[in-house]
């Protein structure tokens, strides 16, 4: 692991600077993932690494060929940061509560995804404005794999669950969403502080690694009145 942090870290660095000396021109895009893997020797999973590395800098911004956009109130949310620290960026006091931060087993989950182990490390979280008023119910899994097994001791990178993982080295590199609308359960709608019955976009992810494991399944309920999720296309990174 510390071998694989330094390498992105350099690939990141030498980047940086040819982006701050003018070597890619304003607006231009960096050479495509496998010409840098070419250049850097490095592997597909660094190299994304090292573009996250850019993204949060504000060097470029990077786009998945696939993906969704997710919004607040018509904003897009910048998920590097975290969705909390995304919406305090644009004027919106938000507060994260964290319900769950345990290791489990869940055997069903385990069959879904096509894994051998059972082990997982559940994180569940509610946010709410201000007055308690949930806005969205995040039920994150991630496979308890070896350097990961302490995480809930640890605890995350900056609060952010995608910070902490992609400094494991546990990289998205192509995901599956399920979208639909849903009432509220009687428990649900007691956490967020909403009444039963309520519809919410009850969306459930799965993020793979380039080598195909799971990096993260997270099911979200989102407030319609104030989430929207825009699909987009398209790979490249942009300065």
């Amino acid at each position: 692991m510390p071998g694989q942090v330094y390498k992105h870290h350099r690939v990141a660095h030498v980047l940086a600077e040819e982006i701050r000396a003018g070597v890619h021109a304003d607006g231009s895009k960096l050479p495509g993932e496998h010409a840098l893997r070419e250049r850097f020797g490095v592997s597909r999973t660094t190299v994304r690494q090292a573009l996250n590395v850019l993204g949060e800098q504000g060097l470029i911004e990077t786009h998945a060929g696939i993906g969704s956009l997710v919004t607040f109130d018509g904003t897009p949310l910048d998920q590097r940061l975290g969705w909390t620290r995304a919406l305090a960026a644009q004027g919106t006091e938000l507060t994260t509560e964290t319900l769950r931060f345990e290791r489990i087993r869940d055997e069903a989950l385990a069959g879904e995804l096509g894994l051998p182990s059972t082990r997982f490390i559940a994180l569940d979280r509610v946010r709410r404005l201000v007055g308690g008023h949930g806005v969205s119910l995040e039920l994150s899994r991630v496979p308890a794999v070896a350097d990961l097994l302490d995480l809930p001791e640890r605890g995350l990178d900056e609060g952010s669950l995608s910070r902490t993982l992609a400094a494991a080295g546990r990289v998205p590199d192509s995901g599956e969403a399920h979208i639909s609308v849903v009432g509220l359960t009687t428990d649900e709608a007691a956490i967020l502080h909403r009444s039963p019955e309520e519809s919410f976009l009850r969306v459930a992810q799965v993020f793979r690694g380039a080598d195909g494991d799971v990096v993260e399944q997270v099911t979200s309920l989102l407030d319609p009145s104030r989430f929207q999720l825009h699909v987009r296309t398209g790979r490249g990174a942009h300065l």
